[in-house]
């Protein structure tokens, strides 16, 4: 059974669905199987930063009920306040990864098991060396583009309430004689508007990772035109930049750039272009919320024993992975030296291609 006894766990970066059926996988792997203590972690690394510490044990009697069933994360998240260079009140910035590192120590943790997206496991992965902390990660995104691993937990459900979406929004199109642009989620991977565009029959799909013209667009609007159809169903990644090659959104405290308003950018443009009245939807925020895919739940799950499991082998510096219809373990580092983008020459986009899907190229 190993000799770790007391484990973290902390969920970081942007919520999704399925995060606690990852946390209530790992309770009921270390507590039923090994008869361990678990602690959870409050607002990622805020928990371990703040003193006292701020968190909580986590026990069998917290998952009897519908914590399965509930999106975002009990245990909360944040996606700002980088240790290594936390914002400080008199905006400067302070390396305060020690106390992180100390926390860790004074909840006397034998492992920490950390879910997070690409950008917080890097930051995790460097207080690990930095620390000596035992370190397993598992990946959530809804942008689905964290390297070895053909789906992270959110990603699912992501593509669900997208697609749904464009059930709801192609009876609209069609009454009104409109072209819909329906915008997503994503940062700079277009897995979820390729995937939800498939599956929900839209004309135009355009990714960050296939480059656009808006007279290919208008091009494929008027031939749906002349072959009867009297609308359009456009489906975009938020992350997709103007014709002349600028980012849409505003900038954050930080300096980084909040993606946002390629919908509308793309609505007005192909209204000029076609005459066709347009119409622009946003989902936003609305993909990361709600109840989980019973797909998202069964990899949380699978994910959250095999961590637990990965512990009790003392085979730490790992982060679990989906291959092959099975679930394997791969080294962190190796993990983030590789983003996992759409493959324009991939299965996927072929698919789309094979449907008369336009990609704008």
């Amino acid at each position: 059974m190993g000799d770790t006894k007391r484990i973290g766990i902390l969920t970081s970066g942007g919520d999704c669905s399925g995060l606690n059926a990852v946390i209530r996988a790992v309770v009921r792997r270390a507590i039923g199987s090994y008869g361990w203590q678990v602690f959870g972690i409050h607002e990622g690394t805020m928990g371990l930063l703040r003193r006292p510490l701020d968190y909580e044990e986590l026990t069998l009697r917290l998952f009897t009920g519908n914590v399965l069933r509930m999106g975002g994360t009990l245990l909360g998240t944040t996606n700002k306040g980088d240790p290594f260079a936390f914002p400080m009140p008199d905006g400067s910035v302070a390396d305060r990864s020690a106390e992180v590192v100390e926390g860790y120590r004074e909840l006397g943790l034998d492992a920490l098991i950390a879910v997070g997206g690409d950008g917080s496991l890097r930051i995790l992965q460097r207080l690990a060396e930095t620390g000596g902390l035992n370190l397993i990660a598992i990946p959530k995104t809804i942008d689905n583009d964290v390297g070895f691993t053909e789906t992270c937990v959110g990603y699912n459900t992501a593509v669900y309430v997208a697609t749904e979406a464009l059930d709801r929004l192609q009876p609209t199109a069609a009454s009104h004689s409109r072209v819909i642009i329906l915008e997503v989620m994503g940062r700079d991977a277009g897995h979820i508007a390729l995937a939800a565009g498939i599956a929900g029959g839209a004309d135009v799909i355009l990714i960050p990772e296939i480059p656009y013209s808006l007279k290919n667009v208008a091009a494929k609007i008027e031939s749906l035109r002349e072959a009867g159809r009297n609308h359009a169903l456009v489906v975009v990644t938020e992350s997709v930049k103007t014709e002349s090659g600028e980012p849409v959104g505003v900038k954050d405290e930080a300096g980084n750039v909040r993606y946002g308003g390629i919908g509308q950018y793309l609505g007005e443009r192909i209204a000029e272009m076609t005459g066709a009245q347009t119409r622009v939807t946003v989902l936003g925020h609305l993909q990361r919320g709600g109840t989980p895919t019973p797909r998202d739940r069964l990899i949380g799950s699978v994910f959250g024993v095999h961590a637990v499991d990965l512990i009790a082998q003392g085979k730490f510096g790992q982060m679990v992975a989906w291959q092959d219809r099975r679930v394997v373990e791969i080294s962190i580092p190796e993990v983030l030296a590789h983003r996992r983008d759409v493959d324009p020459q991939g299965t996927i986009v072929g698919t789309a291609r094979g449907l008369g899907i336009s990609l704008g190229d």
